[in-house]
C-alpha cells in the first residue's frame, strides 16, 4: 500500500511532543518530509535545545510513523534544534550578538536567585544552546566565584570587551572589573544602572542563543531602571515556600509586568529538606507557597528544589551542580527547569524588532 507526504504528516498530527504538550505539526517541527518508494526519511527542527532528549524524540516519531503508515520498510527522523529570536518589551534597544534574554530576578535576597540562575545557564548549555552569563548584581557580584572564573577582561579596541569564559559559558560581571572581592560598590543607583547598560552592551557576545542575567533582589529604582533597560524576553523569579519571601517574590512578578516583560515561570528553592543521616523529609519553610503564587498569577511552576548542602557546596567551590554532578537528580531538575523555560520561550511571537513602528504625518 502506497503513501504521500500528506499521509506522513497526517501521521504526525496525533503525535505530541513531550515537552511543548503539542503535536509536532502544530509546533512547525516537522520539515523536508521525503517518501522514496516505502521508505520515509524527514527532518524534526525542535524550537527549544534538547540535545539529551534528541534520541528519545527520533525514536518515538519512527515508532509511532512505523505504526501508523501501512506498507513502511524504513523510517529515518533527523532530530536538531534551532534557537530563534523572539519579542522582548518595546521600545529597548537590542543587544548584539545575543537572541533571548532571561532575566532571573527575586523579590529578596538569600533565596538562592544566584545559584538557580547558574544552573539553569549550565542547564541551557548541556542541551546544546550557545549560552551566556551577564552578573547584574552590582552590589555583591557572586558569578566569578560561582563559575570559578579570575582575571579581567580583554579590550582589543579599548571600546568593548571580550566575555571570560568557563564550563561553556561566556561571562561577564562587575566582580571581573573590581581589584579584590571584598571591594564595595560605593554607588548611588544611576551608576549602578549606567554600569550595567556598559557591560551588557560593550561586551562581545558571540552568536548566543540565552543570555541570563541574574539581577540584583528587590524591586527598587535600580531594578525598575535594569528591567526597562534591558530588552528581556521573559523573566524567571525565584523564590522559597517561606511567606515572607513569596510576598516579595509577588512584587517582582508584579514589577515585570508594569514594564511588559513576560513570565516565564516560577522555580521554588529550599521547598524541602532530607536528612542526610535519617531520610526524613521536613518542609522547614512550608510547603505548597510557590504552585499558590502561580495559581494565583497564571504563570507556570517551573520546579522545586531542595535544601540541599551539595547545591551550596558545588556552587562555593566554582563548579556548580549541573557540571559538578550531570547525571544527579538534583542537575536533571535544573535541566527540566531549563527545557521549560526554553519551551515557553519558543511558544513566543517571533518577533524581534523591538521598536515602536514609525509614525508619518502627512498632508491633506
Amino acid at each position: 500500500m502506497s503513501f504521500t507526504e500528506a499521509d506522513v504528516q497526517s501521521a504526525l498530527k496525533n503525535l505530541i511532543d513531550p515537552n511543548t504538550k503539542k503535536d509536532f505539526v502544530s509546533g512547525k517541527s516537522v520539515k523536508n518530509i521525503k517518501v522514496n518508494g516505502s521508505d520515509v526519511s524527514l527532518d524534526v527542527l525542535l524550537g527549544y535545545p534538547a540535545l539529551s532528549v534528541w534520541g528519545e524524540i527520533k525514536a518515538m516519531v519512527e515508532a509511532h510513523l512505523k505504526a501508523s503508515l501501512s506498507g513502511v520498510s524504513s523510517v529515518n527522523a533527523n532530530v536538531s534544534s534551532k534557537v530563534v529570536p523572539h519579542a522582548v518589551q518595546r521600545g529597548v534597544k537590542l543587544v548584539d550578538g545575543v537572541k533571548n534574554i532571561i532575566a532571573v530576578a527575586s523579590g529578596k535576597g538569600g533565596v538562592g536567585k544566584s545559584t538557580t540562575a547558574v544552573n539553569l545557564a549550565l542547564a541551557l548549555a548541556a542541551e546544546g544552546a550557545r549560552v551566556g552569563m551577564l552578573d547584574a548584581d552590582i552590589y555583591g557580584p557572586s558569578q566569578p566565584t560561582m563559575l570559578g572564573i579570575t582575571g579581567h577582561p580583554d579590550s582589543e579596541d579599548g571600546k568593548t570587551m571580550k566575555p571570560l569564559s568557563n564550563h561553556g559559558l561566556q561571562v561577564m560581571s562587575i566582580g571581573f572589573l573590581i581589584d579584590a572581592n571584598d571591594t564595595p560598590m560605593i554607588w548611588r543607583g544611576p551608576m549602578a544602572t549606567q554600569a550595567l547598560d556598559q557591560l551588557l552592551r560593550q561586551t562581545q557576545w558571540d552568536n548566543l542563543d540565552y543570555l541570563v542575567v541574574d539581577l540584583p533582589p528587590g524591586t527598587g529604582d535600580i531594578q525598575l531602571s535594569l528591567s526597562q533597560k534591558v530588552p528581556v524576553t521573559g523573566a524567571v523569579i525565584v523564590t522559597t515556600p517561606q511567606d515572607i519571601a513569596l510576598m516579595d517574590a509577588r512584587k517582582g512578578l508584579k514589577m515585570f509586568e508594569k514594564v511588559d516583560v513576560k513570565i516565564l515561570g516560577i522555580v521554588e528553592n529550599m521547598s524541602t529538606h532530607i536528612c542526610s543521616q535519617c531520610g526524613h523529609e521536613e518542609h522547614i519553610f512550608g510547603a505548597g507557597g510557590g504552585e499558590k503564587m502561580c495559581a494565583d498569577y497564571s504563570v507556570e511552576f517551573l520546579g522545586g528544589l531542595p535544601l540541599d548542602i551539595r547545591i551550596r557546596e558545588q556552587a562555593d567551590s566554582g563548579t556548580p551542580t549541573v557540571v559538578a554532578e550531570p547525571d544527579s537528580n538534583l542537575a536533571k531538575v535544573y535541566k527540566q527547569i531549563a527545557r521549560r523555560v526554553a519551551v515557553k520561550i519558543a511558544d513566543m511571537a517571533q518577533d524581534h524588532s523591538a521598536v515602536f513602528p514609525k509614525i508619518v504625518v502627512q498632508n491633506t
